[in-house]
C-alpha cells in the first residue's frame, strides 16, 4: 500500500523529534519552527480567524485550492503555540481535504510525544486548533 503524504510528512517530524534528545531540546525546536511562519496580515489577525479554545491568541487562515487541497496558515502570541501551528500546518496544508479529515491527529501528538509533554491548556489548545483545522476541510470534502 502507498503511504500517503501525510503519513509521510508525520513520519518526517518524528525522525525530527527522534533525533533531538531530552524535551528541552525538543521544545526549542519548536520553537524554531514557529519561527519559520509567514506572518498573518493585519486584517487576518481577526474575530473569524481566531481558534477559540486556545489559552493563548491563535489565528487559523483556511485556503480552500482549485485542485481540491487545503492550505492553511497561523499566527499565534506564544512562542511554543506558534511552533506547534507550524507542525500542524506541516502535517495538514496542502493536503486534500478528505486526508485532512481522516487523518488521526491524536495518534500523530502521541507518537510525537506532545501528548505527554505539554501541559493541559496547551494540549486543550492544540486539539481546538486541530478540530478547527478538519472541521474547515469537513466542511469542503
Amino acid at each position: 500500500m502507498q503511504q500517503r503524504p501525510i503519513d509521510a510528512a508525520l513520519d518526517e517530524l518524528a525522525e525530527e523529534f527522534e533525533l533531538l534528545g531530552d524535551w528541552e531540546e525538543r521544545y526549542r525546536y519548536v520553537i524554531e519552527l514557529g519561527k519559520d511562519l509567514t506572518p498573518l496580515s493585519e486584517a487576518e489577525h481577526s474575530e473569524g480567524n481566531k481558534v477559540r479554545g486556545c489559552a493563548s491568541q491563535v489565528w487559523l487562515v483556511t485556503e480552500p485550492q482549485a485542485d481540491g487541497t487545503v492550505v492553511f496558515r497561523g499566527d499565534s502570541d506564544a512562542h511554543i503555540v506558534s511552533g506547534l501551528i507550524a507542525i500542524l500546518l506541516r502535517l495538514y496544508s496542502g493536503r486534500p481535504a478528505k486526508d485532512i479529515v481522516a487523518f488521526d491527529a491524536a495518534a500523530a501528538m502521541a507518537r510525537l510525544g506532545l501528548s505527554e509533554a505539554l501541559s493541559s491548556q496547551r494540549s486543550n489548545g492544540l486539539k481546538a486548533m486541530v478540530a478547527r483545522i478538519q472541521r474547515d476541510a469537513g466542511a469542503l470534502s
